[in-house]
């Protein structure tokens, strides 16, 4: 091994953290939705939707006090919810971010009454469709040429999960 591997052996990176998003974060989360899908949302938007009682958000960092390197945003409507997005610095990918994020934000959904939540994903997403099946969302539908893509559009397959009262 040479110095630099034992270091990183034996000086892990910390775990990263997921909090609460906010408006301070808008710029970081609009730049991180452009990189993500063909149509991102502007830090106006996000910031709007941030100010929604019906909206909770989540941010995962790297390290405390760094800028966001991924999110999640969900709107409650009674006791249903939709996951309106979760995004991922492109080149943080693959490290566990989005299932992280899922992870601390079905809580709060949970503490705020939801018992059925609902996401749309891009039909030939495979890693969106594998992650949402490890994290409980089964399919219960499809809508034919829902988003816009480069190439025309795409189907969304419509999935669920129920989620337990607490």
């Amino acid at each position: 091994m040479t110095l630099i591997s034992d270091l990183v052996f034996w000086w892990p990176r910390p775990d990263p953290v997921v909090g609460r998003a906010t408006t301070a974060d808008c710029d970081d989360l609009a730049a991180i939705h452009a990189a993500s899908f063909h149509r991102g949302w502007g830090a106006e938007d996000l910031a709007a939707m941030l100010t929604e009682a019906s909206v909770i958000a989540h941010v995962i960092r790297r390290r405390p006090a760094a800028s966001p390197a991924g999110f999640i945003l969900s709107r409650i409507a009674g006791d249903e919810a939709e996951i309106l997005t979760v995004a991922v610095a492109p080149r943080l990918r693959g490290r566990g971010y989005a299932g992280r994020l899922i992870a601390a934000h079905l809580p709060d959904l949970m503490r705020a009454g939801v018992r059925t939540l609902f996401l749309e994903v891009e039909a030939e997403n495979a890693a969106a469709l594998k992650l949402y099946a490890r994290t409980g969302f089964e399919p219960v539908g499809r809508r034919k040429a829902y988003y816009r893509t480069a190439q025309g559009a795409a189907d969304a397959l419509t999935m669920r999960r129920l989620l337990p009262a607490i």
